[in-house]
Protein backbone atom coordinates (compact mmCIF):
# COMPACT_ATOMS: atom_id res chain seq x y z
CA UNK A 1 0.00 0.00 0.00
CA UNK A 2 2.41 2.67 -1.20
CA UNK A 3 0.50 4.18 -4.08
CA UNK A 4 0.27 7.97 -4.35
CA UNK A 5 -2.27 9.40 -1.95
CA UNK A 6 -3.69 12.92 -2.13
CA UNK A 7 -4.45 13.77 1.46
CA UNK A 8 -7.75 15.11 2.77
CA UNK A 9 -7.54 18.38 4.69
CA UNK A 10 -8.40 19.48 8.22
CA UNK A 11 -8.41 22.78 10.11
CA UNK A 12 -5.67 23.36 12.68
CA UNK A 13 -7.68 24.72 15.58
CA UNK A 14 -10.71 26.97 15.44
CA UNK A 15 -10.02 29.48 12.69
CA UNK A 16 -6.58 27.99 12.05
CA UNK A 17 -5.03 27.10 8.70
CA UNK A 18 -6.36 24.30 6.52
CA UNK A 19 -3.69 21.62 6.14
CA UNK A 20 -3.27 18.13 4.78
CA UNK A 21 -4.26 15.62 7.45
CA UNK A 22 -0.65 14.44 7.63
CA UNK A 23 2.35 16.73 7.87
CA UNK A 24 6.09 16.24 7.50
CA UNK A 25 8.64 16.48 10.27
CA UNK A 26 11.86 17.89 8.83
CA UNK A 27 14.19 17.51 11.83
CA UNK A 28 16.05 14.44 10.58
CA UNK A 29 17.07 16.21 7.39
CA UNK A 30 19.62 18.17 9.42
CA UNK A 31 20.55 16.17 12.49
CA UNK A 32 19.93 13.41 15.02
CA UNK A 33 19.38 10.38 12.73
CA UNK A 34 22.77 9.98 11.10
CA UNK A 35 23.86 10.90 7.56
CA UNK A 36 21.37 12.64 5.27
CA UNK A 37 21.35 12.60 1.47
CA UNK A 38 20.46 16.28 1.07
CA UNK A 39 19.33 15.99 -2.55
CA UNK A 40 16.95 13.16 -1.66
CA UNK A 41 15.68 15.07 1.37
CA UNK A 42 14.88 18.13 -0.73
CA UNK A 43 13.19 15.92 -3.33
CA UNK A 44 11.10 14.49 -0.50
CA UNK A 45 9.83 17.97 0.32
CA UNK A 46 8.56 18.37 -3.25
CA UNK A 47 7.02 14.89 -3.22
CA UNK A 48 5.26 15.65 0.04
CA UNK A 49 3.65 18.78 -1.34
CA UNK A 50 2.54 16.88 -4.45
CA UNK A 51 0.90 14.27 -2.20
CA UNK A 52 -1.10 16.91 -0.33
CA UNK A 53 1.21 17.45 2.65
CA UNK A 54 1.08 21.17 3.43
CA UNK A 55 2.22 21.35 7.08
CA UNK A 56 6.02 21.30 7.26
CA UNK A 57 7.52 21.22 10.75
CA UNK A 58 10.92 22.50 11.85
CA UNK A 59 12.50 24.25 14.87
CA UNK A 60 15.28 26.71 15.50
CA UNK A 61 17.25 24.07 17.44
CA UNK A 62 17.28 21.46 14.65
CA UNK A 63 20.84 21.60 13.44
CA UNK A 64 21.21 24.85 15.40
CA UNK A 65 19.30 26.72 12.69
CA UNK A 66 20.45 24.59 9.75
CA UNK A 67 17.05 22.96 9.25
CA UNK A 68 15.24 26.27 8.86
CA UNK A 69 17.88 27.39 6.35
CA UNK A 70 17.69 24.06 4.49
CA UNK A 71 13.94 24.11 3.90
CA UNK A 72 13.71 27.89 3.49
CA UNK A 73 14.09 27.91 -0.32
CA UNK A 74 11.36 25.24 -0.64
CA UNK A 75 9.04 27.22 1.61
CA UNK A 76 9.62 30.44 -0.33
CA UNK A 77 9.12 28.75 -3.70
CA UNK A 78 5.76 27.37 -2.54
CA UNK A 79 4.73 30.06 -0.09
CA UNK A 80 1.06 30.12 -1.01
CA UNK A 81 0.77 26.32 -0.55
CA UNK A 82 2.96 25.66 2.49
CA UNK A 83 2.03 26.06 6.14
CA UNK A 84 5.38 26.42 7.89
CA UNK A 85 5.65 25.61 11.58
CA UNK A 86 8.73 26.31 13.64
CA UNK A 87 9.54 26.47 17.35
CA UNK A 88 11.52 28.35 19.96
CA UNK A 89 12.57 27.62 23.57
CA UNK A 90 15.31 24.97 23.38
CA UNK A 91 18.61 26.83 23.57
CA UNK A 92 21.79 25.06 22.50
CA UNK A 93 25.29 25.81 23.68
CA UNK A 94 27.87 26.92 21.12
CA UNK A 95 30.58 25.15 23.14
CA UNK A 96 28.78 21.85 23.77
CA UNK A 97 26.47 20.53 21.04
CA UNK A 98 24.75 18.19 23.49
CA UNK A 99 23.98 20.89 26.09
CA UNK A 100 20.42 22.22 26.26
CA UNK A 101 18.58 24.85 28.26
CA UNK A 102 15.04 26.19 28.01
CA UNK A 103 13.99 29.81 27.69
CA UNK A 104 10.42 31.11 27.69
CA UNK A 105 11.54 34.64 28.51
CA UNK A 106 9.63 37.29 26.48
CA UNK A 107 12.82 39.08 25.41
CA UNK A 108 14.26 35.78 24.15
CA UNK A 109 11.05 35.00 22.25
CA UNK A 110 11.25 38.32 20.38
CA UNK A 111 14.84 37.61 19.40
CA UNK A 112 14.15 33.98 18.44
CA UNK A 113 11.29 34.77 16.07
CA UNK A 114 13.37 37.30 14.16
CA UNK A 115 16.17 34.76 13.79
CA UNK A 116 13.75 32.11 12.49
CA UNK A 117 12.19 34.54 10.03
CA UNK A 118 15.65 35.41 8.74
CA UNK A 119 16.75 31.79 8.34
CA UNK A 120 13.52 30.76 6.64
CA UNK A 121 13.58 33.88 4.49
CA UNK A 122 9.88 34.61 4.99
CA UNK A 123 7.88 37.57 6.31
CA UNK A 124 5.57 35.56 8.56
CA UNK A 125 5.58 32.18 10.31
CA UNK A 126 2.28 30.32 9.96
CA UNK A 127 2.47 28.37 13.23
CA UNK A 128 4.90 29.29 16.01
CA UNK A 129 5.32 26.82 18.85
CA UNK A 130 6.76 27.07 22.32
CA UNK A 131 8.95 23.97 22.01
CA UNK A 132 9.26 23.29 25.73
CA UNK A 133 7.76 24.84 28.84
CA UNK A 134 9.81 26.53 31.54
CA UNK A 135 7.60 26.52 34.66
CA UNK A 136 9.71 29.34 36.13
CA UNK A 137 8.25 31.78 33.58
CA UNK A 138 4.52 32.55 33.94
CA UNK A 139 2.57 31.36 30.92
CA UNK A 140 0.81 34.70 30.78
CA UNK A 141 4.19 36.35 30.14
CA UNK A 142 5.47 33.97 27.47
CA UNK A 143 2.15 33.46 25.64
CA UNK A 144 1.54 37.18 25.96
CA UNK A 145 4.83 37.79 24.14
CA UNK A 146 3.82 35.26 21.49
CA UNK A 147 0.50 37.07 21.09
CA UNK A 148 2.42 40.29 20.46
CA UNK A 149 4.11 38.55 17.53
CA UNK A 150 0.69 37.83 16.03
CA UNK A 151 -0.31 41.47 16.47
CA UNK A 152 2.96 42.54 14.83
CA UNK A 153 2.28 40.32 11.80
CA UNK A 154 5.33 38.11 12.37
CA UNK A 155 3.29 35.02 13.29
CA UNK A 156 -0.17 33.88 12.20
CA UNK A 157 -1.05 31.18 14.73
CA UNK A 158 0.33 29.95 18.06
CA UNK A 159 1.17 26.44 19.24
CA UNK A 160 2.54 24.71 22.31
CA UNK A 161 4.58 21.54 22.65
CA UNK A 162 4.73 19.10 25.56
CA UNK A 163 2.20 20.88 27.78
CA UNK A 164 -0.34 19.55 30.25
CA UNK A 165 -4.06 20.08 29.90
CA UNK A 166 -4.00 22.71 32.64
CA UNK A 167 -1.19 24.58 30.89
CA UNK A 168 -3.08 24.48 27.60
CA UNK A 169 -6.19 25.94 29.20
CA UNK A 170 -4.17 28.68 30.88
CA UNK A 171 -2.39 29.59 27.64
CA UNK A 172 -5.57 29.49 25.56
CA UNK A 173 -7.14 32.03 27.92
CA UNK A 174 -4.33 34.46 27.05
CA UNK A 175 -4.45 33.90 23.27
CA UNK A 176 -6.11 31.21 21.11
CA UNK A 177 -3.85 28.20 20.60
CA UNK A 178 -4.19 26.49 17.23
CA UNK A 179 -2.25 23.29 17.92
CA UNK A 180 -0.49 21.25 20.56
CA UNK A 181 2.47 19.12 19.51
CA UNK A 182 3.53 16.18 21.65
CA UNK A 183 4.71 12.63 21.19
CA UNK A 184 1.72 10.36 20.56
CA UNK A 185 1.82 6.83 19.20
CA UNK A 186 0.91 3.24 19.94
CA UNK A 187 3.97 3.30 22.24
CA UNK A 188 3.43 6.73 23.86
CA UNK A 189 0.01 7.73 25.17
CA UNK A 190 0.69 9.98 28.20
CA UNK A 191 -0.97 12.89 26.34
CA UNK A 192 -4.33 11.18 26.70
CA UNK A 193 -4.33 11.89 30.44
CA UNK A 194 -4.99 15.63 30.22
CA UNK A 195 -3.62 17.36 27.10
CA UNK A 196 -5.84 15.57 24.58
CA UNK A 197 -9.10 16.05 26.54
CA UNK A 198 -8.28 19.73 27.03
CA UNK A 199 -7.49 20.18 23.32
CA UNK A 200 -10.76 18.52 22.34
CA UNK A 201 -12.67 20.74 24.76
CA UNK A 202 -11.04 23.93 23.45
CA UNK A 203 -11.12 23.10 19.74
CA UNK A 204 -7.33 22.87 19.54
CA UNK A 205 -5.72 20.52 17.00
CA UNK A 206 -3.21 17.89 18.04
CA UNK A 207 0.01 17.37 16.08
CA UNK A 208 1.65 14.09 17.15
CA UNK A 209 5.39 13.97 16.71
CA UNK A 210 7.24 10.64 16.52
CA UNK A 211 4.02 8.78 15.57
CA UNK A 212 6.27 5.93 14.41
CA UNK A 213 8.14 5.78 17.72
CA UNK A 214 11.26 7.31 16.08
CA UNK A 215 11.28 4.44 13.59
CA UNK A 216 11.06 1.65 16.15
CA UNK A 217 7.43 0.86 15.27
CA UNK A 218 8.40 0.27 11.66
CA UNK A 219 10.68 -2.61 12.63
CA UNK A 220 13.65 -0.80 11.07
CA UNK A 221 15.74 -1.57 14.15
CA UNK A 222 15.29 -3.67 17.27
CA UNK A 223 18.06 -2.21 19.42
CA UNK A 224 19.88 1.13 19.44
CA UNK A 225 23.18 -0.70 18.97
CA UNK A 226 22.12 -1.31 15.35
CA UNK A 227 22.08 2.46 14.69
CA UNK A 228 24.95 4.72 13.55
CA UNK A 229 27.26 6.02 16.27
CA UNK A 230 25.98 9.60 15.87
CA UNK A 231 22.28 8.65 16.04
CA UNK A 232 20.71 10.22 19.13
CA UNK A 233 18.34 7.27 19.58
CA UNK A 234 21.30 5.33 20.97
CA UNK A 235 20.78 7.24 24.23
CA UNK A 236 17.02 6.70 24.45
CA UNK A 237 16.01 4.28 27.22
CA UNK A 238 13.28 2.55 25.20
CA UNK A 239 15.73 1.42 22.56
CA UNK A 240 18.58 0.13 24.73
CA UNK A 241 19.40 -2.98 26.74
CA UNK A 242 16.60 -5.02 28.29
CA UNK A 243 14.06 -2.32 27.47
CA UNK A 244 14.67 -2.75 23.76
CA UNK A 245 14.19 -6.50 23.99
CA UNK A 246 10.87 -6.10 25.83
CA UNK A 247 9.62 -3.43 23.45
CA UNK A 248 10.57 -5.32 20.30
CA UNK A 249 8.27 -8.14 21.41
CA UNK A 250 5.41 -5.66 21.72
CA UNK A 251 5.51 -5.10 17.97
CA UNK A 252 3.94 -8.51 17.30
CA UNK A 253 0.33 -7.25 16.92
CA UNK A 254 1.49 -4.50 14.56
CA UNK A 255 3.20 -7.09 12.38
CA UNK A 256 0.20 -9.41 12.51
CA UNK A 257 -2.24 -6.69 11.42
CA UNK A 258 0.12 -5.50 8.71
CA UNK A 259 0.58 -9.00 7.29
CA UNK A 260 -3.17 -9.68 7.29
CA UNK A 261 -3.93 -6.36 5.56
CA UNK A 262 -1.05 -6.38 3.10
CA UNK A 263 0.37 -3.13 4.47
CA UNK A 264 3.44 -2.22 6.50
CA UNK A 265 3.83 -1.95 10.26
CA UNK A 266 4.50 1.77 9.79
CA UNK A 267 1.16 2.19 8.05
CA UNK A 268 -0.67 0.38 10.84
CA UNK A 269 1.01 2.60 13.44
CA UNK A 270 0.11 5.76 11.53
CA UNK A 271 -3.46 4.61 10.91
CA UNK A 272 -3.83 4.13 14.67
CA UNK A 273 -2.75 7.74 15.27
CA UNK A 274 -5.07 9.08 12.58
CA UNK A 275 -8.03 7.29 14.14
CA UNK A 276 -7.40 9.06 17.46
CA UNK A 277 -9.26 11.96 15.84
CA UNK A 278 -12.52 10.00 15.98
CA UNK A 279 -11.80 8.43 19.36
CA UNK A 280 -11.16 11.76 21.08
CA UNK A 281 -13.13 14.19 18.92
CA UNK A 282 -10.44 16.57 17.69
CA UNK A 283 -8.29 17.28 14.64
CA UNK A 284 -5.16 15.10 14.58
CA UNK A 285 -2.33 15.81 12.14
CA UNK A 286 0.67 13.51 12.72
CA UNK A 287 4.05 14.65 11.40
CA UNK A 288 6.14 11.55 10.70
CA UNK A 289 9.64 12.51 9.68
CA UNK A 290 11.33 11.06 6.65
CA UNK A 291 14.13 11.96 4.26
CA UNK A 292 13.11 9.55 1.50
CA UNK A 293 10.40 9.76 -1.13
CA UNK A 294 9.57 6.08 -0.84
CA UNK A 295 8.87 6.38 2.87
CA UNK A 296 6.87 9.53 2.23
CA UNK A 297 4.55 7.67 -0.14
CA UNK A 298 4.22 4.83 2.37
CA UNK A 299 3.35 7.23 5.19
CA UNK A 300 0.79 9.29 3.32
CA UNK A 301 -0.99 6.14 2.13
CA UNK A 302 -1.66 5.34 5.79
CA UNK A 303 -3.87 8.40 6.18
CA UNK A 304 -6.73 6.60 4.43
CA UNK A 305 -6.17 3.19 6.04
CA UNK A 306 -8.88 2.35 8.57
CA UNK A 307 -8.30 -0.21 11.27
CA UNK A 308 -11.19 -2.35 12.48
CA UNK A 309 -12.43 -2.41 16.07
CA UNK A 310 -10.79 -5.80 16.49
CA UNK A 311 -7.44 -4.50 15.21
CA UNK A 312 -7.61 -1.46 17.47
CA UNK A 313 -8.33 -3.74 20.41
CA UNK A 314 -5.15 -5.70 19.68
CA UNK A 315 -3.14 -2.47 19.88
CA UNK A 316 -4.90 -1.02 22.91
CA UNK A 317 -2.74 -2.59 25.67
CA UNK A 318 0.63 -2.00 24.01
CA UNK A 319 1.50 1.40 25.52
CA UNK A 320 0.98 0.21 29.09
CA UNK A 321 3.60 -2.52 28.56
CA UNK A 322 6.36 -0.34 27.10
CA UNK A 323 9.61 -0.44 29.07
CA UNK A 324 11.69 2.72 29.61
CA UNK A 325 11.13 6.45 29.34
CA UNK A 326 10.80 8.41 26.11
CA UNK A 327 13.89 10.50 26.92
CA UNK A 328 16.92 9.99 29.17
CA UNK A 329 15.81 13.16 30.99
CA UNK A 330 12.03 13.57 31.16
CA UNK A 331 12.12 16.79 33.21
CA UNK A 332 11.12 19.07 30.33
CA UNK A 333 8.15 16.98 29.21
CA UNK A 334 4.52 17.42 30.14
CA UNK A 335 4.54 13.98 31.79
CA UNK A 336 6.94 15.30 34.42
CA UNK A 337 4.46 18.05 35.37
CA UNK A 338 1.25 16.03 35.42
Amino acid sequence: MTQQTVLPTVELGTGGPLVGVQGLGCMGMSEFYGHTDTDEALATLDAALEAGVTLFDTADMYGSGHNEELIGPFVRANRDKVVIATKFAVVRSERDASARSISNDPAYIRTAVDASLRRLGVDVIDLYYMHRRDPAVPLADSVGAMAELVAAGKVRHLGLSEVTGAELREAHAVHPIAAVQSEWSVFARDVERSAVPAAAELGVAFVPYSPLGRGFLTGAFRNAEELPADDFRRAMPRFTGDNAAVNAELLAPLREIAAARGVTSAQVALAWVHQRAEVHGLAVVPIPGTRKRGRLAENTAAATLRLTAEELALLEPVADRVAGNRYPDMSSTAAARE
